[in-house]
């Protein structure tokens, strides 16, 4: 007789572990503890094998006739059940260790060595925040362009349009990471060149007319905030360094007799270890500073702390303090006018670009060239403070170009 609800529910518990019979395999396995257990028997290969199908009450009566049904279906089609219920959580399994964020979480850690701190704090925080919790779940390998446009396109709505190709380009490393690993075919990034409108390119505010330069050298000289601040604000035009480089300049990676200043590489944006000649005014500026700030970490300490630099905001703030609108200069800007001024008087590009610390394309050679122009590198930033003093005392001007002594 078939197996009914009364009968289920009615079930006592035994010492031994009994069956109740439903009809074509099903039965229900009461054991000793009281656990009732769905169970179909069923023959495949010429050997009798036992399929699991649930537990009741959370598998019901015609529940579980249904996954029987399911199940002698595959039989008569020649499908052992019990393997492709194996087959499915292999699949699932191998999904899950090849979704997106695993994916994308292995890439990350192999390349985070090669990157500043900074630069793999933004993209896993790209990650985490815009990609993960839309696709992360997804197997890399099923991903469609589709899908991809959408999740770019959701950070574009917010009017990030600059963090919504970044991270589509992050994505496309990834997908091409999987590609190397064997965990999928294609990018599908590809296929969404030109779908984001083009990103305006961002300019720092700068000065590079000579006259206005000398303007500004004089109006720094001026300058009535903090001494720190004002050595920092100083050493800016003189060093032409990216902002971060320099507010968190060590004195330990200064060695003033020999003028010179290497930033380590784990503080570089390229991670390459990067040497800043020094002229005699810089030198000069850090003797002066080093008897306030030399007995702690940092040449530029915070305002309420030594133990942490200063404010990523304290260059900008002087130059507000002094009258220049974020439209006219910046402190990123000092590095757009050595550039301009320094090009236009003849230097060699390539030791300028050095001096700006700009990627090198060529890994092979970017391993063995942080030193390279070293001595025109000096020579052009011992010419290049001149000149500034020359602007700033309205001096007469004749720059040092790169063929000079």
């Amino acid at each position: 007789m078939p197996l009914t609800d009364t009968a289920i529910r009615n079930a006592k518990r035994k010492d031994k572990p009994f069956k109740l019979a439903d009809e074509r395999g099903l039965f229900l396995l009461v054991h000793p503890n009281g656990g009732k257990y769905w169970r179909f028997k069923y023959r495949y290969g010429g050997k009798e094998k036992l399929l699991a199908l649930g537990i009741y009450p959370d598998i019901s009566l015609k529940d579980a006739r249904e996954r029987r049904d399911n199940a002698r279906k595959q039989v008569a089609a020649d499908i052992d059940p019990s393997q492709h219920r194996k087959a499915i959580k292999v699949a699932r399994a191998a999904s899950a260790e090849n979704s997106f964020e695993v994916v994308a979480r292995e890439w990350f850690v192999k390349h985070t060595p090669n990157w500043a701190k900074s630069h793999s704090d933004k993209i896993i925080r790209r990650f985490e925040n815009d990609v993960f919790p839309w696709i992360g779940g997804r197997p890399v390998a099923e991903i469609t362009a589709p899908e991809l446009l959408t999740v770019a396109r959701r950070i574009e709505s917010r009017g990030t349009l600059d963090t919504a190709r970044r991270a589509l380009q992050n994505c496309g490393q990834v997908f091409r990471y999987a590609i190397a690993t064997g965990r999928a075919e294609r990018d599908p990034s590809g296929d969404l060149r030109g779908a984001l409108p083009p990103v305006k390119q961002k300019h720092y505010a700068t000065i590079t007319e000579p006259k206005a330069i000398g303007e500004l050298l004089r109006a720094m000289a001026g300058y009535q905030g903090s001494f720190v601040a004002k050595c920092a604000l100083r050493l800016a035009p003189l060093l032409f360094v990216r902002p971060g480089e320099l507010r968190k300049a060590e004195w330990a990676e200064f060695n003033l007799d020999a003028a010179e200043w290497r930033i380590p590489a784990g503080r570089m944006k390229m991670r390459e270890q990067h040497i800043v000649p020094l002229p005699t005014q810089a030198v000069a500026i850090l003797r002066e500073l080093h008897p306030l700030t030399g007995h702690g970490r940092y040449v530029f300490p915070g305002a309420r702390t030594n133990e942490r630099p200063m404010s990523e905001n304290t260059v900008n703030a002087a130059l507000r303090r002094l009258g220049y609108q974020s439209n006219e200069m910046t402190g990123h800007g000092f590095r757009s006018m050595a550039s301009t001024i320094l090009n236009e008087q003849g230097w060699h590009r390539d030791a300028i670009e050095r001096q700006l610390a700009h990627a090198e394309r060529n890994a092979v050679r970017a391993a063995y060239n942080y030193a390279e122009h070293l001595p025109e590198r000096r020579r052009m930033m011992q010419a290049w403070a001149d000149y500034l003093d020359s602007l700033a005392t309205e001096a007469t001007v004749i720059p040092i170009r790169a063929g000079a002594a």
